[in-house]
């Protein structure tokens, strides 16, 4: 049996279901960590609320911060919904996820490993945890970094980044495997743009704690 965090992006969050409920079937203890980037970004704006970004992260107002939980919350619960009986969602401030806060960013923070007890619980009962990305504070995490804090924390084998997009891509082809250093360097150029910066980012911090990282068809190695 393989411990697996499943990070769903928020503009394939409920669509994705099929893929973590037959890890489930097949006996991996699976963790989801949902996004809902696309959603929060439609609601700021439609209440007026000027969305900025630095690096693909979001900054946060006390604001903002409010609208980020209740989109997260409405989410999570359209998740758990779609997933069924075997799913529990859980807020990640709630349940002890750590960030150490990023105050550029204002309400922001970067995820530490963690290892809740909500969900080891959950695991443990044959249940499929849903976590949404708060922490602390409360504050808001990125979802990449969060997934791949949490499988570091508890101890799962593989962390599987589920995207709209199927990987890596270099021009039009999709990288089967990259190794961490080469991510690096990747990141490092500038020539990567949006939200495959922190998936990146995060498979590679998560391959260089020892767990197995996939974005997509994409292997993160190190």
């Amino acid at each position: 049996m393989t411990r697996i965090v499943v990070k769903l992006g928020g503009a394939v969050a409920r669509d994705a279901v099929s893929y973590p409920l037959a890890l489930a079937e097949q006996g991996h203890e699976v963790c989801i960590v949902h996004g809902a980037g696309p959603q929060i970004s439609l609601e700021m704006a439609r209440r007026g609320i000027e969305v900025v970004f630095v690096d693909g992260r979001r900054v946060t107002t006390a604001e903002a911060l409010a609208v980020v939980r209740e989109v997260l919350e409405q989410v999570n619960s359209d998740l758990v919904e779609a997933l069924g009986p075997s799913a529990v969602g859980l807020m990640g401030d709630e349940i002890g996820l750590e960030a150490e806060q990023v105050l550029e960013l204002g309400l922001v923070g970067n995820p530490l490993p963690s290892t809740p007890l909500a969900v080891v619980e959950a695991l443990g009962a044959g249940q499929v945890p849903v976590v949404a990305p708060l922490a602390r504070g409360p504050l808001n995490v990125n979802a990449d970094e969060t997934a791949a804090m949490l499988a570091v924390g508890i101890g799962a084998e593989r962390v599987h980044f589920v995207t709209d997009v199927p990987g890596l891509l270099i021009g039009a082809e999709i990288v089967a495997s990259i190794h961490a250093d080469e991510a690096e360097q990747l990141l490092a150029s500038g020539e990567l743009r949006g939200g495959i910066i922190p998936k990146l980012t995060a498979a590679v911090h998560a391959a260089r704690r020892g767990v197995v990282a996939e974005i997509g068809e994409t292997a993160v190695i190190a």
